[in-house]
């Protein structure tokens, strides 16, 4: 039996695409291997986002072509975003690679190496799958991909150029993969695509994320809907009131805003202003809300003065979850050629002063927690103390809930508990098991 191991880089829709993947080849027969040392083949899914996304993947494949030494039989095949934008250029530079695709379904993909065709692209990459076989993740969440691709050419963002156009799956597509994880077990159903608010733009031609929601919220069981990635120059009346009216769908807007001076949301080739980004989270914010934004930090011609009025704005607007990183200059973007290009030390000094402000706002906000009860969903357990997370925290990039004091019970991974909060963190909560 052929027996394949998955490197997973990059973003969710990747492990939403690995899981599609996994499931394929399992049901042809290949075994999944923990151990990449014993397996037949290695998958690494490349991210060519940014400069530190590339970086990690290009050493991720010297890292495991260098197993060969020691496994004959073993064919390590890149693919994904990164081999989309630079195949070329990695097949000349890395030969000792056994395959290489480009951005294709996982059927496509598997198709290609049932029939010993190890190296495929196409040129207009093919994002999307209408797939009923995927494998169950080990952990109580699981990502589902609604579309991939975009068309807001924002001036630092490379992503157009090797992901296409905005394609949306059917409603229906959507509903019947989230029931069947629903059905196994799965308790947290994360919805991405490059940008949510294009979800149905192109086969249904208008903004379908609020019929989406009314029809997952529908599916019989007890589980949340996270939706991530809303861009903010779309995200519509419709869409905020569907997330606030869908009982299982999470308070939790995800909303990359970038920056706040008009002057480089310009430059940047985003469209709302200060003032209407404004109004926007206070139309969020009229039901109870978590707002999570990612800012940038040294775009090219960002003064001194531009900065300060995003640290102002942080501290004014108050969210309660943030992400920030640093501009990377990316060829076959509109930003790679603008002057003014900022030194990277001073990106270093701003990038850590923004998150410095944002610690102490998150750590006043979990304060005001103490007391409350939140519904926690337990995912496991470290030195005798439970891990969860509540609808304030989406996986990997947010805070967790730790439960200390449970009493003689021996809790079930992957049920719901209410929690008690009674300590907390910067980003992090601390409660026991409410009797």
């Amino acid at each position: 039996m052929k027996k394949f191991h998955i490197v997973k880089l990059g973003c969710p829709k990747n492990d939403a695409d690995m899981e599609i993947f996994k499931g394929l080849l399992q049901s042809k027969g290949y075994k999944y291997e923990s151990n990449p040392q014993l397996a037949n083949y290695i998958f690494i899914d490349t991210c060519g986002f940014i400069v530190e996304a590339k970086k990690e993947s290009i050493e991720a494949i010297f890292e495991y072509v260098s197993l060969k030494d020691n496994n004959k039989n073993l064919k390590v095949i890149p693919i994904g975003c990164l081999t989309q934008r630079y195949f070329d250029d990695i097949l000349k530079d890395i030969p000792e690679i056994d395959g290489l695709y480009g951005v294709l379904s996982p059927k496509t993909i598997v198709e290609k190496i049932e029939n010993g065709e190890y190296f495929f692209k196409r040129e207009i990459p093919e994002t999307l799958y209408d797939c009923k076989i995927r494998a169950i993740p080990d952990s109580h969440y699981a990502y589902v991909k609604i579309g991939d691709g975009c068309s807001r050419n924002c001036a630092f963002c490379s992503i157009p150029t090797f992901k296409g156009k905005p394609k949306s799956r059917s409603i229906e597509e959507i509903n019947e993969e989230v029931e069947f994880l629903v059905s196994k077990g799965v308790k947290e159903i994360i919805l991405v695509s490059q940008d949510n608010t294009l979800y149905g733009i192109d086969n249904y031609q208008k903004q379908a994320l609020p019929d989406l929601l009314d029809k997952l919220n529908t599916i019989k069981g007890k589980f949340w809907i996270r939706v991530m990635y809303l861009h903010p120059d779309f995200l519509s009346e419709d869409i905020i009131e569907s997330i606030h009216r869908n009982e299982k769908v999470l308070n939790y807007f995800d909303v990359p805003i970038q920056h706040i001076s008009d002057k480089i949301l310009q430059s940047m080739g985003r469209h709302k202003k200060r003032n209407e980004l404004i109004k926007l989270f206070e139309k969020i914010r009229k039901e109870p809300s978590v707002i999570r934004t990612t800012l940038m930090v040294g775009f090219p011609g960002e003064k001194t003065e531009d900065f300060e009025e995003l640290v102002d704005f942080v501290k004014e607007i108050k969210f309660e979850r943030m992400g920030s990183f640093m501009f990377s200059k990316e060829e076959n973007t509109k930003s790679f050629t603008l002057p003014e290009q900022i030194d990277e030390q001073i990106k270093k000094q701003r990038q850590n002063e923004l998150m410095t402000v944002q610690s102490e706002i998150s750590k006043n906000i979990m304060e005001k927690y103490i007391g409350e009860t939140l519904e926690v969903l337990l995912e496991e357990k470290e030195d005798n103390v439970y891990v969860g997370r509540s609808f304030l925290d989406a996986p990997e990039i947010d805070g967790n809930v730790y439960i200390k004091n449970f009493g003689d019970k021996e809790l079930t991974f992957g049920n719901f508990v209410k929690v008690t909060i009674t300590g907390s963190y910067e980003y992090d909560l601390e409660g026991e098991i409410v009797e």
